[in-house]
């Protein structure tokens, strides 16, 4: 973090210049994403959130919530395991040596729906790298339905998913088709706002 120079004084070394490179990119990310994230959320009329990995687990960093009464209520800071959940797209873009590192060992059943078993969670996982996106039916809560893609850094390298949650009542396979498309457009211009 600190570096001594030739002359006895002490100067900032190259790790405070990593720390910053990311806090820099994720107070980026947020401040791009907002009015983005806004934007789908007024056209869909459903909460969108904004996730990154922490820890092993999705963080979210930022929301947008509709003012309707029933909606999916997002809380920035919330943790969700990845492997349950449209917040696979996380980890379905690691490698899978990494993918492996981030899941507990054991996989903790929230629905009947929650996959608990390795084997059909890398096969799931496949489809969504294939597929750009994940829909996920009731996996956390058996009232929700979930559609989550990726949004790209500078290198590349997925630096967060973008989601959009709804009530299953109310969403149907057309719904989820457009939140994706939606969802997708949207990823674009905040990678490209971050250098992609």
């Amino acid at each position: 973090m600190v570096q001594k120079t030739q002359k006895g004084g002490f100067r900032l070394g190259n790790t405070i210049i990593v720390l910053g490179t990311a806090a820099s990119t994720q107070v980026d990310l947020v401040r791009i994403a907002s009015p983005i994230m806004e934007d789908v959320g007024q056209k869909v009329n459903e909460t969108v959130q904004l996730r990154i990995i922490d820890n092993s687990e999705a963080l979210c960093i930022a929301k947008f919530e509709p003012s309707r009464d029933l909606r999916v209520h997002a809380m920035i800071g919330r943790r969700r395991p990845l492997y349950a959940g449209s917040r696979k797209v996380l980890l379905a873009f690691l490698p899978p040596q990494v993918q492996q590192q981030m899941l507990p060992e054991k996989l903790d059943r929230f629905t009947q729906r929650t996959t608990t078993d390795r084997s059909r969670l890398a096969a799931q996982l496949q489809a969504v790298r294939k597929t750009g996106h994940c829909i996920t039916r009731g996996e956390v809560s058996e009232q929700i339905v979930s559609v989550a893609v990726p949004v790209l850094a500078f290198d590349g390298s997925v630096i967060a998913a973008l989601n959009i949650a709804a009530p299953a009542f109310r969403t149907q396979e057309d719904d989820l088709r457009r939140f994706t498309t939606l969802l997708k457009d949207a990823a674009q211009q905040i990678s490209k706002g971050l250098g992609w």
